[in-house]
């Protein structure tokens, strides 16, 4: 690879870092949700639809409260994938780019193989 290909490959894995570390949190209920955001000193709210997405948020990690409720608080790392389901938070999953996809050179297709 080119000095330049590489250098150009390094920008975009830079700039693309911060939101593929951020949380996702979707809204699985048939009715709004409104969503707290708290990083720090700061705090946005946010009016999740039903099967809406929000994403992007949580790069470094926050607490999550739902509908203003404080005893409702729960605590995201920057790469957590969470559902609202009855009303309540629940770990989803790691995110998409963290999956390994099946038939990956650099992953193993069965457990200790190398």
């Amino acid at each position: 690879m080119s000095h330049w290909a590489f250098a150009a490959a390094l920008g975009v894995a830079l700039i693309a870092s911060p939101s593929a570390y951020a949380s996702s949190i979707t809204n699985r209920d048939g009715t709004d949700q409104k969503i707290t955001v708290i990083e720090g000193n700061a705090a946005a709210d946010h009016i999740l639809r039903p099967s809406a997405t929000l994403e992007g948020v949580c790069s470094k990690g926050c607490v999550i409260r739902l509908n203003g409720n404080e005893k409702d608080e729960y605590e995201l790392k920057g790469s957590d994938v969470v559902s609202i389901e009855s009303g309540y938070l629940y770990y989803a999953g790691p995110p998409a780019a963290a999956v390994p996809r099946s038939g990956d050179a650099d992953q193993p297709s069965e457990p200790n193989a190398k």
